[in-house]
């Protein structure tokens, strides 16, 4: 298995903490959050990455190298237009080729563990991808999954709303008592996405959604696996995380 991350914005919410760095080079506990993402992932035995940069991207590449440092090979892809992550990993297609790969974005901390658990999880069937998901998160600045009594994916719905909702509650996709699962952005798949991100038309956010992409897997009759978070899960969104998680240890 290989690994994509996607490491291309600034972080603008960050503010000045990334007039010189991309978000993903903020240090937490001494090293980028980048460095923490690969070493967790290396833990797992993947040695091969791909990382899509943009915003100041000669800080990760000068940083990172070719990956001999940690023992792996890092090849890089520059997202010259930040139109959605719905085609950033396309740049990654050919260094993917016919392997599964673990898909996340560059500013998500979780434990080793759970790349572990989701290696494990998408070995248990024939599935051509697997979503995590936590609860607890806002969704309606992310997405709601729903999945089956085997926790398979069924639907996503992207920030959704209160009408969003009741409709869930209405077609019985909700039920009473059920968690809001938030989806975590740490993903597996296989290299058959890149079918779907190929036909990706723009959101009426004016961008390309990874999570349309995954909808349409879904409807053209693939399976794909769940995965709840039970440990850390981190959106380094703001600096108000990022003084958080320094309190805590690594």
């Amino acid at each position: 298995m290989k690994a994509v991350i996607l490491a291309a914005g600034k972080g603008t919410r960050m503010r000045e903490l990334t007039n010189n760095l991309p978000k993903p080079m903020l240090k937490v506990w001494g090293k980028p959050i980048l460095e923490h993402i690969i070493t967790g992932l290396i833990s797992t035995g993947i040695r091969e990455f791909f990382l899509v940069t943009g915003y100041r991207a000669e800080v990760v590449e000068e940083y990172f190298g070719n990956g001999s440092r940690w023992g792996a090979k890092i090849q890089y892809g520059l997202q010259t237009v930040q139109d959605g992550t719905g085609k950033a990993p396309e740049l990654a297609k050919e260094f993917v080729g016919k392997d599964d790969f673990l898909l996340t974005y560059g500013d998500i901390l979780v434990k080793e563990e759970t790349y572990h658990q989701m290696r494990a999880r998408f070995q248990t069937g024939p599935y051509a991808g697997l979503l995590t998901v936590t609860r607890g998160a806002d969704v309606a600045k992310g997405g709601i999954v729903i999945f089956d009594s085997q926790f398979n994916f069924r639907k996503l719905v992207e920030k959704p709303g209160p009408r969003d909702l009741e409709a869930l509650r209405q077609s019985g996709d909700l039920q009473p008592g059920d968690p809001f699962w938030y989806n975590a952005g740490v993903y597996i798949f296989q290299p058959s996405l890149f079918e779907y991100t190929a036909r990706l038309q723009k959101s009426p956010r004016g961008e390309y959604e990874l999570t349309d992409a995954i909808t349409a897997l879904k409807t053209a009759g693939h399976n794909l696996a769940g995965l709840e978070i039970a440990g850390r899960w981190v959106d380094v969104r703001d600096p108000e995380v990022l003084r958080e998680l320094e309190q805590q240890q690594a």
